[in-house]
């Protein structure tokens, strides 16, 4: 069985090869499991056996989930207008209260009180108090782990994403997906191992670092998918290409270039670029495929929200993510909200109006898959991950208006499947929800709680660079969320 020391020599080993795979033209270096390279029989030092970074690998330690697939609600959705009942706050609307905030707007000591606008009602056989916003989610709550007292560095978007998707609030480190890509390899090898989608309306800020390999070589990168047309770009071949002539063509190339770096084994750029053609080719059957929902049936169409105008899109998305996963992708992120504004959940203004939208868009697919996935035997081993990059405050952000600024204070994240425990919540913020005051949790507890179901131990899967064994949950380390394990 592969340890976690294992994979930190081999990462020593691999050096000069993978210095030069970061093959960032094209989303595709996100594999290397290539026919071309799967043939060499030394790494780029002309003497270490070759090894393929993204080989399947067994996790060091029991592994109670094989994928995961986060939800992101890009903007920093509401906790107590969503899944933090706070009872309290019925009756002082519009009432002026000392309180500690920190937000966008900087720090206040007082505010005035957005009362939530919508009823709570309790769910399931836990009793779990659910706002009219999620309905259909509601449903679910016997399968879901909720965290109401997470916490995090800056109530920045930029940085508050970054520290969400990579562990840090500088740019530069690799993302959560790629650790996972990292540690586990690909199961498909004509599919990628971390794949992302993005809301139609944009990309979030700080955009592709979200999603990056950072220092770790580009191969560990997300590939973006797209929900309509084309789901990766430049995949299709061009007219008139024949599947003969375009396997003559890549062979005759790789020759040429095998040739041309025989007298420049340092220089990898050559093989990585190669590896890219040779993905394209493998994935132009593989990749449509998986994203082919014309086999599915009419009545999983409408369960996710297909047929509704303002679902359809995450519906599909999420729909596509369980084929994804499904067919072995380790790791896929799906982005609800995008640009600015009220194109996300950053409820800046009117918190109706905003989490309307966003919920509407949203809660309709997301009970489906956590449903498909259960009636398919998949949620034990597919760990969902619900939750944007901070929350919102209790008080209003302008003297007038019902708008929220950010909240990083305390605020709400869920887990189902993949060996997390159904019908619980942990932690709790104050009765007005403005900071976590039991059992706070931060964001690096919830990337050891996600690598520990993956089968690691966070503190010790590591990556050598810059001198030290890096991680993703920091060189001070975290230990996962214990009471929300199965």
């Amino acid at each position: 069985m592969t340890t976690n020391n294992e994979f930190c020599r081999r990462t020593r080993r691999q050096a000069l090869w993978e210095m030069g795979c970061g093959f960032t033209g094209t989303a595709l270096a996100t594999m290397l499991g290539d026919s071309f390279l799967g043939t060499q029989t030394v790494a780029a030092d002309g003497k270490t056996a070759w090894e393929n970074p993204l080989a399947p690998k067994q996790p060091p330690l029991p592994a109670k989930a094989k994928s995961v697939i986060f939800l992101y609600m890009y903007g920093g959705p509401s906790h107590i207008d969503t899944f933090d009942y706070k009872p309290a706050m019925k009756g002082m609307d519009n009432k002026s209260i000392e309180v500690k905030t920190f937000g966008r707007g900087g720090h206040k000591n007082k505010g005035r009180i957005v009362e939530p606008r919508w009823d709570f009602k309790q769910y399931g056989e836990c009793g779990k108090w659910v706002s009219d916003l999620f309905p259909n989610l509601g449903t679910c709550v016997d399968d879901i782990a909720f965290i109401h007292s997470m916490t995090a560095d800056s109530p920045i978007h930029g940085s508050a994403m970054l520290q969400m998707n990579s562990g840090r609030i500088l740019s530069g480190s690799p993302c959560l997906g790629s650790w996972v890509n990292y540690g586990l390899g690909t199961v498909n090898q004509n599919l990628p191992g971390f794949v992302v989608m993005l809301d139609p309306r944009g990309g979030p800020i700080s955009g592709a670092k979200n999603w990056s390999s950072g220092f770790m070589p580009a191969h560990y990168q997300a590939t973006v998918m797209k929900s309509n047309g084309s789901p990766i770009l430049n995949l299709k071949p061009q007219a008139g290409m024949t599947d003969t002539l375009q396997r003559d063509l890549l062979d005759t190339m790789r020759k040429y270039n095998e040739q041309h770096q025989a007298a420049r084994i340092e220089n990898t750029d050559l093989a990585a670029r190669i590896s890219s053609y040779e993905l394209a080719y493998q994935m132009q059957a593989a990749a449509p495929d998986a994203v082919d929902l014309s086999k599915e049936d009419a009545r999983t169409i409408d369960d996710y929200g297909m047929n509704d105008e303002k679902s359809k899109t995450f519906g599909k998305q999420c729909l596509m993510a369980r084929r994804l996963v499904e067919r072995g992708v380790r790791c896929v992120q799906i982005y609800s909200g995008g640009a600015h504004n009220d194109d996300n959940w950053d409820a800046h203004n009117d918190i109706a109006v905003n989490h309307n939208l966003h919920a509407a868009e949203t809660d309709k697919p997301i009970a489906a898959l956590l449903k498909d996935l259960k009636q398919r035997g998949m949620l034990d081993s597919t760990l969902v991950v619900w939750g944007g990059e901070f929350g919102r405050q209790p008080t209003a952000e302008y003297e007038k208006g019902t708008g929220r600024d950010h909240n990083a204070y305390g605020f709400t994240m869920w887990m189902a499947g993949g060996g997390i425990k159904g019908g619980v919540s942990v932690g709790k913020t104050d009765e007005l929800g403005s900071a976590a005051v039991e059992n706070r949790y931060h964001v690096k507890n919830l990337h050891a709680t996600i690598l520990d179901r993956l089968g690691f131990d966070p503190n010790h899967l590591t990556y050598f660079f810059g001198g030290l064994d890096q991680k993703l949950v920091g060189v001070e380390g975290a230990e996962p969320i214990h009471q929300v394990l199965a």
